[in-house]
Formats: structure tokens, sequence, C-alpha cells
């Protein structure tokens, strides 16, 4: 659904958001290569280690992929010891994939080297820029909840306490008032991210050693 002539504040910080999402994670490819896996291959394994064990359909689904292109994806990841097919543990007929030890510990070293990353790049920025980001950070999951419900056709749920007219303690007109302060506060914490995250893609790029990194 696109939002126009009423809310241009919405398209303002979409086009800010997708922006500054697509640099950030441009700028943190260099960290994740350190697991020594490929993006797609990383990607599958970090729904495996915090989503839990699946079967390989409900993978491919979350990952977006065809199932044949997911079990090549899984394939290797088990001739590299960090994933596991297992019995379904509901229906015999099926099998479930799961992470191995080794998998587990290597999705969370490389978590705490993106989370490391951002932070000392959050570091950087004036204080009053990482109040911004970290007032905002919070909403990306709700942000996060409501793009997956507009991609499938269903209604965004709508957080308690909403707009019942301005009849009722003035509630309804608050509430507007702190989603524009909302809307306003993600425009430029984008902005400050995608500045933090071009200055990033300009410094030399870091020489890793070979093969997978320590975990």
């Amino acid at each position: 659904m696109r939002v126009t002539g009423s809310k241009p504040d919405l398209q303002t910080a979409a086009s800010a958001l997708s922006s500054g999402a697509i640099h950030l994670l441009r700028s943190l490819g260099a960290v994740d290569r350190q697991a020594g896996l490929t993006p797609a291959r990383l990607s599958a394994l970090s729904v495996l280690v915090f989503g839990g064990p699946c079967t390989l359909g409900a993978l491919a689904a979350a990952e977006g992929v065809a199932g044949p292109t997911m079990t090549r994806i899984v394939d290797g990841l088990i001739a590299e010891g960090l994933a596991e097919r297992r019995p379904h543990p509901i229906d015999g007929r099926a099998v479930s994939v799961a992470a191995t030890a080794d998998g587990d510990a290597l999705m969370r070293a490389a978590q705490r080297r993106r989370i490391d990353a951002l932070a000392a790049a959050m570091a950087s920025l004036p204080v009053a820029a990482q109040r911004e980001i970290a007032s905002s950070a919070s909403l990306l999951d709700q942000l996060v909840s409501a793009v997956r419900a507009e991609s499938a056709g269903r209604p965004v749920a709508r957080a308690s306490g909403g707009s019942r007219g301005s009849g009722r303690g003035g509630r309804g007109s608050n509430r507007q008032v702190r989603l524009e302060a909302a809307r306003a506060r993600w425009a430029e914490a984008a902005d400050l991210l995608t500045a933090a995250s071009r200055r990033a893609e300009a410094e030399p790029p870091m020489v890793y050693g070979s093969g997978r990194a320590s975990r």
C-alpha cells in the first residue's frame, strides 16, 4: 500500500529507511564474511539458531527461496557440520533441519560481531544522534511485523489504546502526536545511519586471515 497526499512524512521516512537499510547491510557484509559462510547459508543458519528446528519447506518459505535451492543450502551446512537432519517430533514421515552445536556457536559469534560493529559505528556519532537512534531502535520489530502483514495482505495489528476520537480525554490526538514524533525520529535516525554506513564504506577494507574466523 502506497501512502500519498495526506501523509508525505511517511514517504520521506520510508525512503530514508530504505536507503539506510541497504547501505547498512552492505557495510555489515565485511563483518558477516568473517563467519566463512555464503550469505545464503548464514541467513538460513540464523533461522535455525534463533527460530529453532523446522522442516525444509518452512525454512525455504522463511528465506523466500524455492525448495531445491534450500535443499542445496542445507546440504552445504550439513557438509560443514553446522546443521543436521532429524526426525520430525510429530510427523513421523517428515524431517526437521536443526543447527548443530558448532552451527549455534558460529551463528552467535557472527551475531556478536554484528552487534559490536553497530555499537562501534553508533559510538562514533554525536551523543544526540546516538539518543535518536536508541529511542527508535525498539520500533524496528513493529515495523518489520507491519511490512510482513502488508506483504501478506493481512490487516496490520494496531497497538492497544488506539485513537477513539478527541472526545475521550484527548487520547486520540495525543496518540497522533506521539506517532508523528516517532515518524520524525525514524526519518532522522535513518539519515544518521545512512551517513554512518557511507562513511564506513569509504574506509579502507579490513583484511581477514584465510579460513573461517576464530570463534
